[in-house]
């Protein structure tokens, strides 16, 4: 324990001029952790400090750091535990209490004593040592013979003392005297002996003869003695006085501390008095505005909305615990709730008879809008509304019931109002589409005059069908458009119909949009999907409370509100407009194809303003309605493909549905020249060319009076030209299959046609082919009987120029009757037959060169006179 303690004197208290009185080596009470050092030490300069120091060793290594210290001031009670039997536990007392298990005994009481005897030289307070064996303080009691060498208990803690300088400078000086006692111990020690026997006889020999000094010396230190207790009795006295004015200067400065305690809870005081005042006081003004104001005038609304703002902030105001136990902000609370009530009825009640005046106003001016396909505009009733937008919103965040009965109120009355003038706007655009003479009067009996309509949705659409009977008869199928040409199309009743359509949606569109954005400002709704939040609620007195989140589990959102309102305001639009559509699909199938184009351009539209919008979704529903109307119209076209019927005397020639499909490519193209749903029509053209493909070819097939090839090649020419001028990308593969089938077909036909004006010939020549094929070399089918030079020169004979020229007179009649005019393809056989004729010639020619060289054999005719026949028969006809 020794070594420890200089280490720490020369490591941790010697580096901070501090003295290391005492030490104990401890543990906490209750916990297994690792044991440190208590010191017990003082500082080497004036003023003393008294501390108790906690020493640890460090972690990382063998050295010991100052971890905490307290001050000795600050001890309060020193536990020992107990005062009969040894335990190492003791308790110190400082801020909190410590609790320590010493590692023996002995060390704690060393370590309590060395505590009471600082305590009792420097500080002299009042320490309580509780628990602790009155041996050991007893020991420890100063007694008077012993107070003069107070000090020397200090240094007899210390084992070890260093040498002053003056002692150091006395040892050199005396060892350079005696330079021999370094090599002659024995003889500088005996040395020593002798001079501190000489001294101790010159020192006794003094003292015997300074006896009488002694004597005076002793009477003076009894007279200090006497002076040491008077002086120490006036200090006692001294001290008592001073111990009364402590007293008084304590009391003092308690009730200093008092005043500033009192004096700091009156600024607070005057502090909540003042945010009260300010921020729960409202002004006469807006007291008399809320119970009084105009809400007719600009200026009375504006003061309105103020009053409302400085009254929100009245009630939302934050309040610090307990205000809302005070009488008067009670009473203003209950002011607030009355001023706000009373106001929210009066604002309610105005409102609603804003509604039914405009309302009045409304509809006087809406007669004069039926004549016209317009609807009546609302910008109005709108502006004037939104001057009370502010105190709609007030009313949403205090009110919520009032404010939901009055939208509830305007949606009531907004849907009668709208329902009424779209009803008789749509009724207008139905007779329009149906057709109307220029004295009103429709065709029908309906009369159109005043904003008066006769006749219902129903019989609008039974007229219609009675009324586009005649034009379904011409146009509404791929088979009816091909017998016909483009000028005897309803074009002007297509164009009719397109122009109304547009002006319906167009009518619609701005009306959608300029009453959402109303009602998203009028009632403050935001068009953000955002979850509806708790709101603040206040009660019968006042109080603002929050509203649990879990009483708004089926809160809806802004958004949302807004949804339900359009919907239930425009109720009637979507009904409407699929009324509409039926009707036109009713008078023209092929409407359809305007109205998907019309249709997809306003949902666009509509998108890109707002993709949540309720026009936007009502238009979307609408045209999924289009679309099936469009794809049952294809559909309908492929039927009418399968169920067609040709006539078993008279020749094909090109078939309606193909010319159908060339007329519908070309309206469709028309139509859909900038439009958005271009693969819509892509789609339908798939469906409807391969129904053109499969029809063509099983008609061919079930001809009797034309032959197939001619059926295949003039309709596929057909189609392939018609696909070729209007370049439709999406059926690049159909046209190259078009033109593929119509050059076979054109060859086939061509091979079996001239295979009969030289039958014989040809004949003759296929069975000297499969001799050939059979292993008979060229040269020698000569020799064959049925094939010699004799047989050859007779079939040749039978084939002279005249005989030719009038077989190919009879072909070019008979190809004349199988084509029509229409395709205009004779001209093209005829060439491709002289080719084909020209070819067999020559093929003709190399056999009889091979199969029988030098019989000088040839044609009756040449190629030169078989082009002059050619020439010459398709100019005689």
């Amino acid at each position: 324990m020794t070594a420890i303690k200089h280490a720490l004197q020369r490591d941790i208290f010697t580096p901070n001029d501090e003295r290391l009185l005492s030490i104990v080596n401890v543990c906490k009470a209750g916990k297994k952790k690792k044991n440190c050092f208590l010191c017990a030490t003082v500082t080497t300069e004036r003023p003393v400090q008294v501390k108790v120091v906690k020493v640890k060793k460090s972690d990382k290594g063998d050295f010991y750091k100052r971890q905490m210290a307290w001050e000795l001031r600050d001890l309060t009670e020193v536990d020992a535990k107990d005062a009969t039997k040894e335990n190492p536990e003791f308790d110190l007392h400082f801020e909190k209490v410590y609790r320590w298990v010493a590692s023996s005994t002995a060390e704690k009481n060393s370590f309590i004593s060395c505590i009471w005897k600082l305590n009792q030289r420097y500080l002299r307070k009042k320490v309580e040592f509780v628990n602790v064996s009155p041996q050991l303080l007893e020991e420890s009691v100063p007694s008077e013979e012993s107070q003069s060498v107070a000090g020397g208990d200090e240094d007899a803690l210390d084992d070890y003392q260093e040498l002053n300088a003056r002692e150091e400078q006395d040892i050199e000086s005396m060892m350079e005297v005696c330079e021999y006692a370094i090599s002659n111990a024995e003889a500088f020690a005996e040395k020593l002996s002798r001079e501190l026997q000489v001294l101790d006889g010159a020192n006794i020999q003094s003292i015997m003869a300074s006896e009488k000094q002694v004597n005076i010396l002793m009477q003076l230190l009894d007279q200090a003695l006497s002076e040491v207790d008077n002086i120490e009795g006036k200090l006692l006295s001294y001290e008592e006085m001073l111990q009364s004015v402590k007293e008084q200067m304590d009391q003092i400065s308690q009730s200093n501390r008092l005043i500033q305690i009192s004096n700091t809870n009156n600024g607070k005081l005057l502090d909540e008095i003042q945010f009260l005042v300010n921020y729960m006081d409202l002004s006469k003004g807006h007291i008399k505005a809320l119970q009084e104001g105009d809400l007719s005038s600009p200026k009375g609304i504006e003061a309105c909305i103020n009053a409302s703002e400085a009254l929100s902030q009245c009630m939302n105001v934050a309040l610090n615990p307990g205000h809302d136990k005070l009488m008067a902000v009670k009473q203003q609370q209950h002011l607030f709730s009355e001023l706000r009530d009373a106001f929210a009825r009066r604002l309610t009640n105005h409102l609603n008879n804003v509604f039914v005046h405009q309302g009045h106003d409304q509809s006087s001016t809406l007669s004069q809008h039926t004549a016209d396909l317009t609807l009546p505009k609302h910008s109005p009733l709108h502006r004037d509304l939104l001057r009370y937008a502010k105190l709609m919103e007030w009313l949403k965040n205090t009110q919520r019931e009032k404010y939901e009965g009055l939208s509830r109120t305007y949606v009531d009355y907004m849907t009668r109002l709208y329902e009424r003038e779209i009803k008789d706007f749509f009724e207008v655009a139905k007779i329009k589409m149906a057709g109307t003479s220029k004295d009103g009067k429709g065709k029908f009996g309906l009369h159109g005059s005043s904003g008066k309509l006769t006749g219902s949705t129903s019989s609008l659409n039974k007229l219609a069908v009675s009324s586009s009977n005649s034009r379904r008869s011409q146009s509404s199928s791929l088979l009816d458009m091909g017998n016909m040409s483009a000028s005897d199309l309803d074009v002007a009743d297509r164009t009719r119909f397109d122009k109304i359509f547009e002006q319906v949606l167009s009518e619609l569109e701005p009306l959608c949009l300029a009453e959402q954005d109303f009602i998203s400002k009028f009632f403050k709704l935001q068009q953000n999907p955002t979850l509806a939040q708790a709101e603040n609620v206040d009660d019968t007195d006042g109080t603002v409370h929050s509203r649990p989140t879990s009483e708004h589990r089926y809160s809806i959102s802004d958004k949302d509100m807004v949804r339900m309102m359009m919907n239930k305001i425009f109720q009637s639009i979507e009904t409407e407009l699929n009324s509409l559509i039926a009707l036109g699909d009713k008078i023209d199938s092929f409407n359809s194809l305007y109205m998907l184009v019309k249709m997809s351009h306003h949902v666009w539209t509509a998108e890109n303003v707002d993709p949540a919008s309720y026009l936007s979704t009502t238009l979307g529903n609408v045209l999924v309605t289009v679309k099936r109307n469009f794809d049952k119209c294809i559909l309908v076209q492929i039927r009418q493909m399968e169920e067609v019927k040709i006539s078993k005397k008279s020749k094909v020639g090109i078939l309606p549905f193909v010319t159908g499909f060339e007329e519908f490519a070309k309206l469709a193209e028309a139509i859909f020249r900038n439009a958005e749903r271009r693969g819509d029509l892509d789609k339908a053209y798939i469906k409807l060319i391969k129904a053109v493909f499969h029809n063509v070819e099983k008609v061919a097939s079930e001809s009797q009076k034309t032959p197939l090839n001619v059926v295949m090649m003039e309709n596929f020419h057909h189609i392939f030209s018609t696909l070729s001028s209007l370049k439709i990308s999406c059926l690049e593969a159909e046209r190259k299959d078009a033109k593929q089938k119509y050059t076979d077909h054109l060859q086939s036909y061509v091979i079996n046609s001239l295979g009969q004006p030289l039958e014989k010939l040809n004949h003759f020549f296929e069975g000297v082919e499969a001799r050939v094929a059979q292993g008979v070399r060229e040269e020698e089918v000569s020799y064959q009987l049925a094939f010699n030079k004799q047989e050859l020169r007779k079939v040749i004979k039978e084939y002279p120029g005249k005989e030719v020229k009038k077989g190919l007179d009879n072909l070019y009649r008979k190809v004349d009757k199988h084509l029509c005019e229409e395709e205009s393809l004779l001209q093209v056989v005829w060439h491709s037959m002289q080719d084909e004729f020209i070819r067999q010639y020559k093929h003709f020619e190399g056999l009889i060169n091979r199969c029988y060289p030098g019989s000088g054999i040839t044609m009756e005719f040449t190629i030169q006179d078989m082009l002059e026949y050619f020439s010459s028969i398709a100019q005689s006809h």
